[in-house]
């Protein structure tokens, strides 16, 4: 028999965490485990309970999210995160993704999404809320049309390619830019192994440090 999906609320809205708690039971397959008002919390539990999965909101009094989200994948490198905010603002966004997080849902989505949030990141896939999506492709299209076209590095790229690279240098893993360029990561891969060598840098970190510097970022 397959084991529960164990997984912690942290959330400063304690009617949600209720609500959260009641909605998320029904399923045979989840356990709510514990619940948190704050990260300073949530850190405490963690360290008396298994957990599979944090499902956090990002705006708390005391440690918010991101902060959280940055300490449990240090002590924690397995846990999945999942956010679950009201804000979908390209700081909060990629400030999330860059420490880690899994998937990024907003409060509105609904039990069904949320379900499938669940479920999809638990088997290793990431998930972005429409509305989280439209928010990263202005970015990443803005970044595009400002990228220095003469670049000796840059120039060698499709336009493709450059948009992996601009997710790449923000911190973005090959799960993430699969899922919001609705590619596989077999794809991906492909495409990085071109970038790889039309650069020269055959280091991911390498990779995302010169792209850094070249791209402004």
């Amino acid at each position: 028999m397959q084991s529960k999906i164990r997984i912690i609320l942290v959330d400063d809205e304690l009617l949600l965490l209720e609500s959260l708690e009641i909605i998320l039971s029904i399923n045979a397959d989840i356990e709510i485990v514990g619940k948190a008002k704050d990260g300073n919390e949530a850190l405490k539990l963690l360290n008396t309970i298994e957990t599979d999965m944090a499902i956090v909101d990002l705006n708390m009094v005391g440690m918010g999210g991101i902060q959280l989200i940055k300490e449990i994948k240090l002590k924690y490198p397995t846990m999945k995160v999942l956010v679950l905010t009201t804000f979908y603002d390209e700081s909060n966004i990629t400030s999330a993704i860059r420490n880690g997080a899994n998937g990024y849902l907003l409060k509105d989505s609904g039990r069904a999404a949320i379900l499938d949030a669940i479920h999809n990141v638990m088997n290793g896939q990431s998930v972005l809320d429409g509305k989280v999506m439209e928010t990263l492709s202005v970015k990443l299209n803005n970044n595009y049309l400002d990228l220095p076209k003469t670049n000796v590095i840059l120039e060698k790229l499709t336009k493709r390619e450059c948009e992996i690279c601009t997710m790449i240098a923000e911190g973005y893993t090959n799960a993430q830019i699969s899922s919001f360029l609705f590619i596989s990561e077999g794809t991906v891969k492909n495409y990085m192994t071109s970038i790889y060598d039309k650069t020269n840098i055959h280091d991911r970190t390498a990779l995302a440090v010169k792209l850094s510097k070249e791209m402004g970022l």
